[in-house]
C-alpha cells in the first residue's frame, strides 16, 4: 500500500490519497472491509475536527458510545480528529450517573459510596458526578468541601435548552459554571450537535461531549477503483489476460 496522505490530513472530493498494490483478486476480497472502516473512522475524524474548532477554548469529547467491538478504534479516530478521549471504560475513572444517584439516594451517598469504595482497594483514579440541577451540584460542592474525595469533574447534563426557533439558550450551564467556579473540571453533556457547540463553548465549560461523534456518525464516501489498462498490462504480462 502506498499513501500520498497521512492520518489527519485534510481531504477534498475526487482526492486520490493512496494506491494499492497486489494479486486482484486479495484485494477484491479486502475492498469491502478495508473501506468499511476507512469510510467510518474518517467521518469520526471529520465531524471531531469541525467540532473541535467550533468547541474551542473547550475541549471536545467522545463518550462510551461507540460501535460494538470498535472502541478502541472509534476513539483512535476522535484523537486524529483533534478531539480528547473521555474515559476507556469502566476501569479507568468512575462515572456517577443518574441511575447510580438514584440507587444512592442522592449525590452525597453516591459520592461517599465510591469514595469509600476506592479507599477500600487502593484504587487512585477520577470520579465525575452527573448533575441535573443546581441543587445537585451544590449537594456535591457541599460534599466534596467536607470530605477527603476523588471527585475531579462535574458534569452538568442538559443545561443546554433547546429553543422554538432553533436556537439553544445556555444561561443555566453557565450559571452552573459560575457556581462551580473553577473548582472541578466541568463537563457540557446533551444537546450538542456542530450547530450548537460554538455556543456551548463560550460558557467557561471545561468539556463538552458528544455520542453523535461515535454512535450516529455520517462516513465519508470512500471508493477504490481499480486501473483497467494497468490490470490488462500484468494480465497479460503474466498470461491471466
Amino acid at each position: 500500500v502506498e499513501w500520498f496522505r497521512k492520518d489527519g490530513d485534510n481531504v477534498v472530493r475526487g482526492l486520490k490519497f493512496g494506491k494499492v498494490h497486489g494479486r486482484a483478486h486479495s484485494i477484491v476480497v479486502a475492498e469491502r472491509v478495508v473501506l468499511n472502516f476507512m469510510q467510518r473512522m474518517s467521518g469520526i475524524a471529520t465531524l471531531t475536527k469541525a467540532m473541535a474548532d467550533a468547541a474551542h477554548p473547550a475541549c471536545i469529547l467522545e463518550t462510551r458510545k461507540t460501535a460494538p467491538a470498535l472502541r478502541l478504534v472509534d476513539k483512535w479516530a476522535v484523537l486524529i480528529g483533534g478531539g480528547q478521549n473521555h474515559r476507556m471504560g469502566l476501569f479507568d475513572m468512575v462515572m456517577i450517573k443518574d441511575n447510580h444517584i438514584s440507587i444512592a439516594g442522592g449525590v452525597s451517598n453516591a459520592l461517599k459510596s465510591v469514595d469509600d469504595y476506592l479507599k477500600k482497594n487502593n484504587l487512585q483514579m477520577g470520579v465525575e458526578v452527573e448533575t441535573r440541577t443546581f441543587e445537585e451540584i451544590h449537594e456535591a460542592l457541599n460534599y466534596a468541601s467536607r470530605n477527603e474525595t476523588l471527585l475531579s469533574r462535574i458534569m452538568l447534563d442538559n443545561m443546554v435548552v433547546p429553543q422554538p426557533d432553533g436556537d439553544i439558550d445556555v444561561s443555566m450551564l453557565k450559571q452552573a459554571v459560575e457556581l462551580i467556579n473553577g473548582k472541578f473540571e466541568t463537563e457540557a453533556s446533551g444537546n450538542v450537535t456542530l450547530e450548537t457547540v460554538h455556543k456551548i463553548g463560550q460558557t467557561g465549560v471545561t468539556y463538552i461531549s458528544s455520542g453523535a461523534l461515535t454512535h450516529s456518525v455520517k462516513a465519508l464516501d470512500i471508493s477504490l477503483k481499480i486501473d483497467t489498462e494497468l490490470a490488462l498490462e500484468v494480465g497479460r504480462r503474466t498470461k491471466r489476460a
